[in-house]
C-alpha cells in the first residue's frame, strides 16, 4: 500500500504481533498482587483493531480517510489471523500446555478471540455498507452492483471484460480428473456450480479473481460527472457464460481463504540463512487455513464442500457480505479529491539543521557538531535530517566508515543507495539486514544481495535473535582525529512510512554513544560480547534489568516522600515483570501515565493495584510508533527514546536499544509532548480496568477536542518560521 494518508501499512500495522510468545512468565511472583492483573493480550489487540474502526465510523472524518481506516482494519485483522490465530492453533494442535499472558488455555482464549473476530468483522461490513459507501454515493464516488448498471453500461463494460479481464481469468474444474485446487492465502476466489444440459450433471469450479487487476474497476465516464465502480467478482461474476460456454449456471458465491504464514528457520541448522528463508517464504502460502469468508448468500451445498476439502470448523467460518475484502479500499485514497481527505501537512526541516545562511547549503556534520538535535517524523521531514545525513556521509571524502541497521526499508530506498555510493567510493560500509522482518523477507533478502555485490559488508545479526534497534553511525575523520557521528531512532529507515509514521530519532556527535555504538556493532558482527553501555540500554542482557532499576527508583523515592513518576509512550506492553513494578510503584504513590497504541495488559484504575495509573491510547491520520521512557529521578530526569516495546520477544528475543536523552531542551520538548498526549482536552481513548477502551473526543459543549497531531504539526511549523525570520 502506497498512500500518505495512511494509518499503516501490512507490515507495521501489527508491529506486536510480529511473533507468537511461548515464554513464561517474566514476573517473580511473591503472592502481594492479585492474580487476576493482567488483561489479555489478544482481546487487548482487537480492542485496538476496534479503534481503528471507530475511526471509520466517524462521520467528522474526511471521507476517503473513513475508506482508508475500513482498509486499514481488514489488513491488520488478516494479519492477525495469520500470526496470532494460527499461534494459538498451533499451540492446540501440538498440545503445548503453556498458558496465555493471563493464564488461559489456548482453547478458550481461541473461542473468546473467535467471538470478538466474528463481531467486528460483522461491524466492519455493516459500517461500509450503511455509512461509509451511502457518504460515497452522496458524494458521487458510486461502488455499484452489476444490478445498477443500465443496458449503456453493460455494452461498455463488457468491453473491458473481454479485452482486459476474460483473457487473465483461469477456471478450474473439480471433478474425478482435476482434484480440488490448492487456494492460496488472502486471494479472493468465486465458487462455481454448473450443470451440463446433455446429462443433467452437476459440477464444481473454483476461480481465482486475478490479484494483479484493480480490486474496483472504474465504470467508463457516462458524462454523469459521477466516479462508479463496480467490484472485479461482481464483474467476473456475471460473465461466466463467457467462462462456462453451454453450461448452466447454479449457484456462485465469493470466499476467501486465511492461512497460517508463520515462519519457522531453524537458524542452528540452516548453513546458508538467506536460502533456507527463501524457502520458508515459498512454502508460506501453503500454510493450513485458519478462516474461510464467505458472502452470506452462499448455498449449504457449497459450503459443505468448501469446509470439507479446506478442513475448516464452522468456527472458522465467516458470514458476511458482500463485497468480501474490503482491504480494495485502499484503491479509494488514490482519488484526487483532496476536500476528501486529510489537509496537506508538509514536513519541515528541523531548525538545528537550517544552515546559517537561507540560500546556503546545509552542513549536517556541523549542525550536530554544535548540539545533539532531536527529530520528530513526520512533522520534521526525514529526506532532510536522516537520509541526508547519510548520503552526505557517503559523498564525504572525510568520512571513513558506516555502520548501519536496516530492518525495513523501501522498495526503492535511497538509504541503501548511500550505503552503496559509499561502499563504491571507498568506504569501508558496515550494513545489519534484519531478513527475518516479518512480511519484508524477500524485500531484504534482495536489498542484501545488491547491499553485498557493491562491496557492503552484510551481516545479519545474532542467531536466535531479531536485530531490531534503529542504528546508524558515521565515523569522520577531522584535524586528524577521528569523530564518530551517531543516529538513533525509534523506527525504520524507510522514507516512505516516515511521512505516515509518528517516531523519534537523535542525531548526535557525543563520544559516549559514539563509543556504544562502536560497542554494539562490534558485538552484532563479530564476537565481542560487550556488557557496558553508558547512555545505552541494549536488550536482551540490560534492557529489562535497566527499566526495572529505573521503576524502582521511582517507587523508593515516592516512599520516602520524595517527588516521583513515570511517562511512558510505547506500542504496547505485555511483559509482566515490567507491569508489575509498574503497579508496585502505583501502591508506593507514583504517578504512572501511560500512552499506549495497540496492545496493553495493564488493569488502571484498580483498588489496591493501580490507582494512580493511567492508560491513553492516541489514533489518527499518522501511525504513534515512539517509544519514550519518562522518569522524574527526583528532579533530575532519565528520559529514553528507541526501538523497544514491553514484549517478552522485545526484551528476551531481539537486539533493542534505548539512548539515554541528556539536553534539558529535549526532555522539556517530550514532557511537553506528554502533556498533551494525556490532556483531557486532547482526543484519545482511555482503558478503563476491565479492558475496555472508552472514546473521548467530544467536549460537554459537543465541539471536538483537540487532535494531538494536528496541534503539534503546528507547533513545529510554526517553529520553523519564527526561526527562519
Amino acid at each position: 500500500m502506497d498512500s500518505s494518508h495512511s494509518l499503516t501499512d501490512a507490515a507495521d500495522a501489527t508491529d506486536s504481533l510480529d511473533e507468537y510468545d511461548l515464554d513464561e512468565s517474566s514476573s517473580v511472583d511473591d503472592g502481594t498482587l492479585e492474580p487476576d492483573r493482567f488483561l489479555d493480550r489478544e482481546l487487548s489487540w482487537l480492542a485496538f483493531n476496534q479503534r481503528v474502526l471507530e475511526l471509520a465510523e466517524d462521520p467528522a472524518l474526511p471521507l476517503l480517510e473513513r475508506a482508508n481506516f475500513l482498509a486499514i482494519f481488514a489488513s491488520n485483522l488478516d494479519e492477525f489471523f495469520m500470526v496470532r490465530v494460527a499461534g494459538l492453533k498451533r499451540r492446540i494442535l501440538t498440545g503445548l500446555a503453556v498458558p496465555t499472558n493471563v493464564g488461559r488455555a489456548p482453547v478458550e482464549v481461541l473461542d473468546l478471540v473467535s467471538a470478538k473476530a466474528h463481531e467486528l468483522q460483522e461491524r466492519h461490513a455493516q459500517a461500509f455498507r450503511t455509512l461509509v459507501k451511502p457518504d460515497l454515493d452522496a458524494a458521487d464516488i458510486h461502488i455499484e452492483t452489476w444490478a445498477d448498471l443500465d443496458d449503456a453500461d453493460r455494452v461498455r463494460i463488457d468491453e473491458i471484460f473481454s479485452t482486459q479481464i476474460f483473457p487473465v481469468l483461469m477456471p478450474l474444474a473439480v471433478d474425478p480428473a482435476h482434484p480440488f485446487p490448492y487456494i492460496s492465502g488472502l486471494s479472493l476466489n468465486l465458487s462455481i456450480r454448473v450443470r451440463s444440459p446433455k446429462n443433467g450433471k452437476e459440477e464444481f469450479a473454483r476461480l481465482k479473481v486475478p490479484q494483479n487487476l484493480p480490486r474496483f474497476v472504474q465504470l467508463p465516464d457516462d458524462k454523469s460527472g459521477l466516479l462508479r465502480f463496480i467490484p472485479l467478482e461482481d464483474l467476473i461474476s456475471n460473465h461466466l457464460g463467457d467462462l462456462f460456454p453451454g453450461m448452466e449456471i447454479l449457484e456462485h458465491h465469493e470466499f476467501r481463504v486465511t492461512r497460517n504464514e508463520d515462519l519457522e528457520v531453524d537458524e542452528d541448522e540452516s548453513d546458508n540463512l538467506l536460502k533456507a528463508l527463501e524457502k520458508q517464504i515459498l512454502n508460506r502460502r501453503f500454510g493450513p487455513p485458519i478462516r474461510l469468508e464467505i458472502t452470506d448468500d452462499m448455498d449449504e451445498v457449497t459450503l459443505g464442500l468448501l469446509m470439507s476439502e479446506l478442513d475448516i470448523t464452522e468456527q472458522e467460518v465467516y458470514r458476511l457480505p458482500a463485497p468480501l475484502d474490503l482491504g480494495g479500499l485502499f484503491q479509494l485514497t488514490k482519488i484526487d479529491e483532496p476536500k476528501l481527505k486529510y489537509p496537506r501537512h508538509v514536513p519541515t526541516t528541523a531548525v538545528a539543521l537550517l544552515p546559517s545562511e537561507p540560500n546556503a547549503t546545509p552542513n549536517i556534520f556541523a549542525s550536530i557538531a554544535k548540539q545533539d538535535i532531536l527529530l520528530h517524523h513526520p512533522y520534521e521531514s526525514f529526506s532532510t535530517s536522516v537520509q541526508a545525513f547519510l548520503e552526505q556521509a557517503a559523498a564525504d571524502p572525510n568520512v571513513l566508515a558506516i555502520k548501519q541497521t536496516l530492518y525495513r526499508t523501501s522498495g526503492d530506498s535511497p538509504i541503501v543507495e548511500a550505503l552503496i555510493a559509499a561502499a563504491e567510493a571507498g568506504k569501508a560500509v558496515l550494513a545489519l539486514v534484519e531478513i527475518k522482518a516479518r512480511f519484508d523477507e524477500t524485500a531484504n533478502i534482495n536489498w542484501a544481495r545488491k547491499l553485498e555485490k557493491a562491496g557492503v559488508h552484510v551481516v545479519y545479526g545474532l542467531v536466535g535473535l531479531k536485530t531490531h534497534c534503529k542504528l546508524a553511525l558515521v565515523v569522520r575523520q577531522e584535524h586528524g582525529v577521528l569523530r564518530s557521528y551517531s543516529h538513533i531512532g525509534t523506527g525504520n529507515y524507510n522514507p516512505k512510512t516516515s511521512r505516515i509514521y509518528e517516531d523519534l530519532g537523535l542525531l548526535t556527535a557525543s563520544g559516549t554513544v559514539g563509543k556504544d555504538l562502536t560497542r554494539l556493532f562490534n558485538e552484532l558482527s563479530g564476537y565481542a560480547i560487550e556488557k557496558k553501555f553508558k547512555r545505552l540500554l541494549v536488550a536482551p542482557l540490560h534492557l529489562r534489568k535497566g527499566l526495572l532499576k529505573l521503576i524502582r527508583i521511582e517507587t523508593e523515592n515516592a516512599k520516602a516522600g520524595l517527588p516521583s513518576g513515570i511517562r511512558i509512550k510505547l506500542n504496547s506492553i505485555v511483559d509482566e515483570a515490567i507491569i508489575d513494578a509498574l503497579y508496585r510503584a502505583s501502591n508506593a504513590g507514583v504517578p504512572v501515565e501511560l500512552v499506549v497504541r495497540g496492545i496493553c495488559s495493564i488493569r488502571p484504575g484498580v483498588e489496591g493495584l493501580s490507582e494512580n495509573i493511567t492508560v491513553r491510547s492516541v489514533l489518527g491520520r499518522y501511525l504513534e510508533h515512539a517509544r519514550i521512557f519518562s522518569f522524574h529521578n527526583n528532579g533530575d530526569p532519565q528520559v529514553y527514546i528507541g526501538s523497544s516495546d514491553m514484549m517478552h520477544r522485545n526484551l528476551d528475543r531481539r537486539v533493542e536499544a534505548l539512548v539515554r536523552l541528556t539536553s534539558p531542551a529535549h526532555l522539556a520538548e517530550l514532557d511537553q509532548q506528554f502533556d498533551l498526549a494525556l490532556s483531557d482536552e486532547t482526543s484519545s481513548w482511555w482503558l478503563e480496568s476491565d479492558g475496555s477502551w472508552t472514546r473521548h473526543h467530544l467536549a460537554e459543549d459537543g465541539s471536538r477536542l483537540q487532535d494531538l497531531q494536528n496541534v503539534l504539526m503546528k507547533q513545529v511549523s510554526q517553529r520553523k518560521r519564527s526561526s527562519s525570520r
